[in-house]
This record gives C-alpha cells, structure tokens and sequence, in this order.
C-alpha cells in the first residue's frame, strides 16, 4: 500500500525515544485501520461503495431500487446472507424525510477486508476517521478512484448532512428528487477518499452539479453511493 498517496498535512508523533518522527496522516489511518482488522470471508462484510451505479444518474429507482442495488450487487459478492440498505436520505415537504443514519443498523460494520469502517452509529458519524481511500472499498474488496486518479469517482451519493441525517425543507433539492431525477436538481455527495476542495467528509461535501449522470462523471462522480448491512 503507498501511503503516499494520502493528501494530507503531516503530523508529529513522539515515539518512546525522544526523537520525533513524522508520520503522514494516512500511515497513521491504515496503522489504526490494520489493528482492527479481523479476518472475514465476503459473507461477513457489512459495509461497501457499490463497484457501478445504476447508470442513471441520480435516478436509483428511490430508495427501494438503491436498496435492491445494494443487495444484488451484495450477493453477486457472496454476502447475499445480510439485509443491505443504501446510505441515502430523502427530503420530505413540511418536514424531515428518511435519514440514512437510520436506516443502516446499529454496527458494528466491516469492509471486505475485514477493517473495522465503524463501531456505531456515534461511531461512524462523530468520530470516523477511518473510511479513506484504501478502506472505502466496494462490494469484491477493490478500491474506488480517488479525485487524482483516471476515471475519477470519488463523489459519492448520500443526501445527508455529516450527522448522517436528511436536511430541513428548503429550495434547494439535495436527493435528486428523493432518488428519481436523472436531469434536474442536485444531491449532496461525500468523498470517500477525503480529498478536495473545501470539506472533505465522506458523506457531505458539497451538491452536484445536476443529476444527470454526464455532470456526475463531469464533477469526479460516477452515481455511486455506500451500502451497509442493515443486521
């Protein structure tokens, strides 16, 4: 694994000697991620970025045909044994609609390679650091393209705020018209390799540019989104 690839400031870690040494941020995540990993088959997997999307756009057929993705692709990986719900919210008139949050399970959740993504919802949300390039892997334990690599796909559906849960009622569509707009309005997007301009959550950095799935490709996405094993 080259480590160098992580784009992030460096910081200095005090060793038992008295010399400083300078460890990147990213060797001190796959370190972390190393000691808590377990040893798993793709039965056991409970968390990954689907490897494509539906070709769409925003469009997923709303959160029934997400989940149905989710679940096929899931099985076609051997891990048809776990109930899959697509990481995605949708926005309500008057009120909050489904929040992705809530609907993934409790945890404890593993990627293919049996790195622990998070323990908890609290977990996941308030305190991850762990969902990174090289752990955000898809459904057959391979990684997604980061922002600097060719195709770029590192945009990734949510229509969440970063606390995991769907947004207030607004003038501003952020889930593709609850997940059936392969044209008009926009969805919010995480980076699963933390890296970009401005924020760089996993799951809410900024809104596409439409959804369509050709601004999709055009701003470093591909309609990809996370599924987690709801059991």
């Amino acid at each position: 694994m080259d480590c160098r690839k992580f784009h992030m400031p460096e910081l200095q870690i005090m060793k038992r000697s008295p010399t400083l040494r300078v460890v990147t941020l990213g060797a001190l995540i796959v370190i972390a991620s190393t000691a808590y990993a377990r040893d798993i088959g793709f039965d056991d997997m409970s968390f990954f970025v689907t490897s494509i999307g539906l070709g769409k756009g925003g469009d997923l057929g709303g959160l029934k045909g997400a989940d149905a993705h989710c679940q096929k692709l899931a099985e076609n990986a051997g891990a048809g044994n776990r109930e899959w719900r697509a990481y995605l919210s949708t926005e309500i008139e008057g009120g909050r609609g489904e929040s992705a949050r809530l609907r993934i399970g409790t945890g404890p959740w593993y990627n293919a390679a049996g790195i622990l993504i998070g323990a908890n919802p609290t977990d996941l949300h308030l305190y991850n650091r762990t969902i990174t390039q090289y752990t955000a892997l898809d459904e057959n334990g391979k990684q997604i393209g980061a922002r600097d690599e060719t195709p770029p796909r590192h945009d990734i559906l949510t229509g969440s705020q970063e606390d995991g849960m769907s947004f207030w009622p607004d003038d501003e569509d952020q889930t593709c018209n609850n997940w059936t707009s392969s044209d008009k309005g926009s969805a919010m997007v995480g980076h699963h390799d933390r890296y970009g301009f401005g924020n760089l959550s996993w799951n809410s950095s900024h809104q596409s540019i439409s959804c369509s799935q050709a601004d999709l490709i055009r701003s470093s996405g591909d309609g990809l989104f996370y599924c987690f094993a709801a059991d």
